[in-house]
């Protein structure tokens, strides 16, 4: 296997943001750190990082050697890990675990901030990947290496510079737990886990906040925060920074399918921050030469910023949100779109095509925004949702779509 030339991509990483506007962190050059991160952990010698392998304990031994160079204390059962496993059906349509059924083995990275509070602050991100993409891929052709730069060592690397900085400032009222998980692509296995093993108690935690893909900011700067909601004073704390700017979606509900769902059900505050999906989720395309440095910077220092702001706090009150139903997701049809998380308006805006599903076949294309199925309106996700839940393969629809300002319809055969 031909390894990637991580010293070219280092040095070209140190110009970029070295070019990016300051923002407001105490470490006073944090850009070398965050390269090596980035470019380690996201590097063809960690081969994608899947749960239970090889890869997953280098990235594991990358991350502990980080803890301790920034002087955490290591709060797992073994140092700085929290090992786990997971039996798993080898029938996906079979809930009972049976003989002969598989086991997932993995371990989560802990390091510890003691600033001597009763109350602690849980950071977290996940660290394992796709592997070779056997599972989860979208990727259609031969067996390749899944890097995950964006999904998901943007957070870790987020992580890592957060530990940095949270280490390097003085009189916080808060400790701070800082947790990379592992097993998240295989359903949030490693922060179920924790939350059901603490290290520290969960009535001892203050709120939970999960990075999951802040590596690919785009142009117009949209993040989307979840979880605002959870807690009555997240809102005022977010608001309240002027600097970097963002154009947020703020999403008052606590539930979504990453770590910080395992924290919310157990009744602790969470924030969620994302910045976006792209045609490289899931494929091995998603690398580090596409990762937007300056702007997984700009993050971590809002982040920073509304730590310190809720750090000035008691532990925080929690509240429970009004979450999306649970959607059945063995649907009889697809439409093969990958949706923009983002979008704000009326409809679903298309932020990608799996090819050879219907959508891609009937002509629709990345940022046509759909209005309408067959006779459903769609006004959002949900109703997007529900629509697949009325129809069966073979049906003939018509989808209306907003392209470009016009309205077209096209006939999709699903």
């Amino acid at each position: 296997m031909q390894l990637r030339p991580i010293t070219f991509l280092l040095y070209l990483t140190l110009f970029i943001i070295s070019c990016s506007p300051a923002v407001k962190l105490p470490v006073s050059n944090p850009v070398q750190s965050m390269a090596v991160d980035m470019l380690t952990l996201s590097s063809d010698e960690m081969e994608g990082r899947e749960t239970g392998t090889d890869g997953e304990r280098r990235a594991a031994e990358h991350i502990q050697g980080r803890f301790m160079e920034i002087g955490l204390i290591p709060l797992g059962t073994d140092g700085y890990l929290q090992a786990f496993s997971k039996k798993r059906t080898q029938d996906p349509h079979r809930s009972t675990i049976q003989t002969g059924d598989s086991v997932i083995y993995g371990s989560n990275v802990i390091g510890f901030l003691d600033n001597g509070s009763k109350n602690t602050v849980v950071i977290g991100a996940h660290y394992d990947h796709l592997g070779f993409g056997a599972e989860g891929s979208l990727y259609k052709g031969d067996k390749q290496i899944h890097n995950g730069a964006d999904d998901n060592a943007s957070g870790v690397t987020g992580l890592l510079l957060l530990a940095e900085n949270l280490k390097k400032t003085k009189k916080l009222k808060n400790n701070y737990l800082f947790i990379a998980f592992s097993g998240e692509e295989k359903g949030l296995l490693g922060s179920n886990y924790y939350v059901n093993n603490p290290t520290v108690g969960v009535q001892e935690m203050n709120y939970m906040i999960n990075m999951d893909m802040i590596g690919r900011l785009n142009t117009e700067r949209n993040l989307a925060i979840g979880g605002i909601g959870t807690s009555p004073l997240f809102d005022q704390a977010v608001s309240q920074i002027k600097e970097p700017k963002f154009q947020l979606k703020k999403e008052l509900s606590g539930a979504g399918p990453s770590d910080h769902m395992s924290f919310y059900l157990a009744g602790i505050p969470v924030l969620s921050f994302f910045t976006g999906q792209h045609d490289d989720y899931h494929k091995p395309s998603d690398d580090a030469h596409l990762i937007n440095y300056s702007g997984m910077k700009d993050v971590a220092s809002l982040i920073y910023q509304i730590i310190l702001a809720l750090d000035k706090s008691e532990k925080l009150p929690f509240t429970k949100t009004q979450d999306p139903a649970p959607q059945n997701r063995n649907f009889a049809v697809s439409l093969g779109i990958m949706p923009d998380y983002l979008f704000d308006g009326k409809g679903v805006k298309v932020d990608g095509l799996r090819e050879g599903k219907p959508g891609m076949k009937a002509g629709i294309q990345k940022g046509d925004i759909i209005t309408m199925m067959g006779s459903i309106e769609i006004t959002d996700m949900k109703a997007y949702m529900n629509s697949l839940g009325t129809f069966k393969p073979g049906d003939k629809i018509d989808v209306r779509i907003i392209r470009n300002q016009q309205e077209i319809t096209l006939p999709v055969t699903l």
